[in-house]
């Protein structure tokens, strides 16, 4: 959980907060998320994942560009000594990341945002947050 702001260096390395590096382990999975961030995983959730893709139905032209799209770009990465994960150009470039970062703890996934992405996202999720509450969750104790 959380959201902590880092910066990209020149090289395309991103540190990653130290409150997510136990979590995902090493390695790890980085790939395309949805909404044009990365999703990372650690390795026992991205298994689990793979899983759930691989049996999706071949047949259905859906199913495979999905399946395609998301293992094409994933990649296994390791944190340096210094908690930095390299992102490859690629990804950074579907995830539009030039400097500023937001990385997110959702759940059993780790997001890398642009600012700018996350900001502009953020702003238009909070409008509709309480309907979209209001059909998807009961979050009465």
């Amino acid at each position: 959980m959380g959201e902590f702001q880092h910066t990209l260096d020149d090289k395309g390395r991103l540190t990653i907060p130290v409150k997510f590096r136990e979590g995902l382990g090493s390695p790890f999975v980085m790939t395309r998320g949805l909404d044009r961030c990365l999703f990372v995983y650690p390795m026992s959730e991205w298994e689990s994942l793979e899983n759930k893709l691989k049996a999706l139905p071949l047949t259905r032209a859906d199913a495979r560009s999905f399946v395609r799209f998301f293992f094409s770009g994933a990649t296994e990465c390791e944190l340096d000594k210094q908690g930095r994960v390299l992102i490859p150009a690629t990804l950074r470039d579907y995830a539009r990341l030039e400097r500023d970062c937001v990385v997110l703890g959702v759940s059993n996934r780790v997001e890398i945002w642009s600012e700018s992405e996350w900001r502009s996202y953020s702003d238009q999720a909070a409008e509709s947050f309480a309907e979209i509450a209001e059909k998807l969750v009961d979050l009465s104790l």
